[in-house]
């Protein structure tokens, strides 16, 4: 008979929660977990960083709405995914890290690979806790599951030490060749030997007593507070001349596909003129009629009601100066925080702002005539910016023009694309131009802002739409943190369109630095053969330095990605100052 382990039950518990991919890179400490998943149907994914597992993970749960997992092993493995765990937090993406450990009998003694993994996690995660039972593997991965996706949804990090994970039987093989007390005689001997005895029953045999599994934050949808709030929101907004609206990505967050596209019906139905950020962009597809993309300052200084909803008075809203004061502010977020951080809403809601946007559409038949106007103010300035984009877009007389890169690429994407973006100046100046092509379909870091999240992305973004083209957008600079997921993608049938523009420069950070202090010191990079790297790890790469090539290099890019291999474009660009001014603090 097979000995259960807490390798299995972890495999067990994450199936029954459709749980259906987890990310690693492999190591002894955690090889049972691995092992478990694959016997209960789950996807064991193993990356070339355990940075990039995190990303894999977050980008499902983003995705999908079911909480991400990776596993890693103890100690580097460990330390090596606190940018991506931060980054997930900052995101408020439900995760689940596993982390491995040394032998519960061995913490603290100077064990391979041991360090106080719990002190470093805490401070990222919702909830840190470490397994020291087989019996209470199961309950524990439950609640993780339960606290990483309730309230504010985030990361959890479980640590696993080695010893509840294998076989008893195994266990008890280590603990005594690994304690010396094989044929060894004596009183001390036969204590040790015995209070051996007694921690292995205890690991394997003890109940379990539900021991640190505090009660997540669970708050309903709505309340009769909230009700009367909605009430309120909803009179406004029909009496509103100039409304405005700004969706965020927590407005997503924990939602499947379908709950997606209910969200954009009910969004068409309020008839209110939007901007989308974050993984909200795309959630109404490449066109409509009440979406915007440029000019959000000017019509949130002039709306006489704004909606914010699930996006924090930040750096990204000039912490709610951006609004007029003269605006009636309404507000959703799943954080108390957030919803009041720098500027209190005069309607403030504290829920879920997909479903405050749901309730309220119910309320509000939708927009009166007399808005006419204002939607004709608001396209304008859309079609003029526009125009100013496609003005500057013209052809370089050396290298590629960015601008009229993502404008030929713009036309190229299928319409079942996701965007994957990864980097600083050539990524924001594509964010001007690409239209996601519908919800759930653009990952980016978040407001973290962080650099290498490209190739875990774009692995978990593949995984999760392997029928659609996956476009991943990488600065040079950014590429180099996760190109070696090439050979991720390759060993696992992935085929995503990785794009690199290449200026030979942290150019959003050398533009100003040389500017304002007269000097380029460590933002210089090379003409590096990028392609050539892909090809290395089994891709098939493809140089561009003249406008000449790009039309036919994405027409070959997507030709090789729908025949099964991943593809490595690498395009030589033109200086710009498109993006002039736009570092943020």
């Amino acid at each position: 008979m097979t000995e259960i382990n807490g390798g299995t039950i972890i495999g067990e518990r994450l199936a029954a929660h459709g749980v259906r991919h987890l990310f690693t890179l492999c190591g002894g400490h955690i090889s049972p977990i691995l092992v478990g998943a694959q016997q209960h149907g789950i996807r064991v994914v193993d990356v070339r960083d355990e940075a990039n597992a995190v990303f894999a993970a977050d980008a499902v749960a983003r995705m999908t709405g079911i909480p991400g997992v990776a596993a890693v092993t103890a100690g580097p493995g460990v330390t090596n995914t606190i940018t991506a765990v931060k980054n997930a937090q900052m995101a408020q993406s439900p995760l689940l890290i596993f982390g491995g450990a040394t032998p519960t009998v061995l913490m603290g003694r100077g064990s391979l690979q041991d360090i106080d993994q719990m002190a470093l996690m805490k401070p990222l995660v919702k909830w840190a806790t470490s397994v020291r039972t087989v019996q209470s593997m199961g309950s524990t991965v439950d609640r993780a599951i339960e606290i990483a996706t309730s309230g504010t949804p985030g990361p959890v990090f479980i640590e696993v030490p080695i010893d509840v994970l294998y076989p008893e039987s195994l266990v008890k093989e280590w603990y005594v060749r690994d304690s010396g007390l094989e044929g060894v005689k004596g009183i001390a001997a036969t204590a040790m030997r015995a209070y051996l005895q007694a921690h292995l029953k205890r690991q394997f045999h003890q109940p379990d007593l539900h021991v640190d599994l505090p009660r997540p934050d669970v708050r309903a949808v709505t309340s009769l507070a909230d009700d009367a709030l909605i009430s309120r929101a909803a009179e406004a907004v029909r009496n509103a001349e100039r409304p405005a609206m700004v969706i965020g990505s927590q407005a997503l967050v924990n939602y499947t596909p379908d709950q997606a596209r209910r969200l954009a019906e009910a969004v068409e139905q309020l008839g209110i003129p939007v901007w989308l950020g974050g993984t909200a962009r795309g959630l109404l597809g490449r066109f409509s009629d009440i979406q915007f993309r440029h000019k959000r300052g000017n019509a949130l200084k002039e709306a006489d009601v704004v909606i914010v909803a699930g996006f924090p008075f930040d750096f990204r809203l000039s912490y709610g100066r951006a609004i007029s004061a003269k605006a009636k502010l309404i507000a959703a977020n799943l954080n108390g925080s957030d919803l009041l951080k720098n500027r209190r809403p005069d309607i403030p809601l504290l829920m879920h702002p997909g479903g405050f946007l749901e309730a309220l559409a119910a309320r509000v038949p939708g927009s009166p005539a007399d808005r006419a106007p204002w939607f004709e103010r608001l396209r304008e300035r859309e079609q003029a910016r526009d125009n100013e984009i496609a003005g500057k877009g013209s052809p370089a007389t050396e290298g590629v023009n960015p601008l009229g890169f993502f404008l030929q690429m713009e036309q190229k994407m299928s319409d079942d694309a996701v965007l994957v973006v990864d980097g600083g100046d050539f990524v924001a100046t594509g964010a001007y131009i690409l239209r996601p092509r519908g919800p759930l379909s653009w990952l980016d870091p978040g407001v973290f802002g962080t650099l290498g999240v490209g190739g875990g992305f774009a692995v978990g973004a593949a995984l999760c739409r392997p029928e659609s083209e996956v476009w991943l957008i990488w600065g040079d600079g950014s590429s180099a943190y996760s190109l070696a997921e090439f050979d991720t993608c390759v060993r696992h049938g992935l085929a995503p369109i990785a794009v690199i523009g290449t200026d030979a420069s942290w150019a959003q950070i050398a533009r100003e630095q040389v500017e304002v202090l007269g000097t380029d010191i460590g933002t210089c990079l090379l003409h590096t053969d990028y392609q050539k790297v892909a090809e290395g790890y089994g891709g098939v790469g493809i140089l561009v330095t003249s406008e000449d090539q790009v039309g036919p290099a994405l027409d070959e890019a997507k030709k090789v990605a729908a025949s099964g291999r991943p593809v490595c474009v690498n395009i030589h660009l033109s200086s710009s100052d498109f993006r002039k001014g736009s570092i943020s603090m």
